[in-house]
């Protein structure tokens, strides 16, 4: 059975930063793409960023590009966000999203989803 847990959500003022965790349990990592998305209340889910588990290419949406990074630590099937200048824009729920099965990284079908750990951004 495949579980995504999400944590490092918190609490940060505007220019600061923080590094999420996706850890992928009971998933075979070879060939998938996991990405990050968020979603505020009211809006539509955004895909923040995505990286292929064999390649190690990755992509990002254009409203993170230079201050988001996603990487894999292979060993430990563990994927990270780290987030750099953040923004109260940035406040969201964000959730870790694996295996994707059809579609784009960012408007795809995924097989599996996180919970969810929570970023709030104050000016």
């Amino acid at each position: 059975q495949v579980q995504l847990v999400e944590s490092g959500g918190g609490s940060v003022q505007a220019g600061g930063s923080l590094r999420l965790s996706c850890v992928a349990s009971g998933l075979a990592y070879r060939d998938k793409f996991i990405s990050w998305f968020r979603q505020t209340p009211g809006k539509e889910r955004e895909g923040v960023a995505t990286i292929h588990t064999t390649v190690r290419s990755t992509w990002y949406a254009d409203s993170v590009k230079g201050r988001f990074t996603i990487t894999q630590d292979k060993a430990k099937t563990t994927v990270y966000l780290q987030m750099n200048i953040l923004k109260p824009e940035d406040t969201a729920m964000y959730y870790c999203a694996a295996d994707l099965s059809s579609g784009t990284w960012y408007g795809g079908v995924y097989k599996y989803w996180g919970q969810g750990t929570q970023v709030t951004v104050s000016s």
